[in-house]
């Protein structure tokens, strides 16, 4: 999951994706 989900944030590093993925991550 953890590594889908940097995937997702490779294809569109966005500051307000960057923070959802901070919070799901922990």
């Amino acid at each position: 999951m953890i590594r889908k989900k940097a995937y997702k944030f490779r294809i569109y590093p966005t500051k307000k994706q960057a923070e959802l993925i901070n919070k799901t991550i922990g």
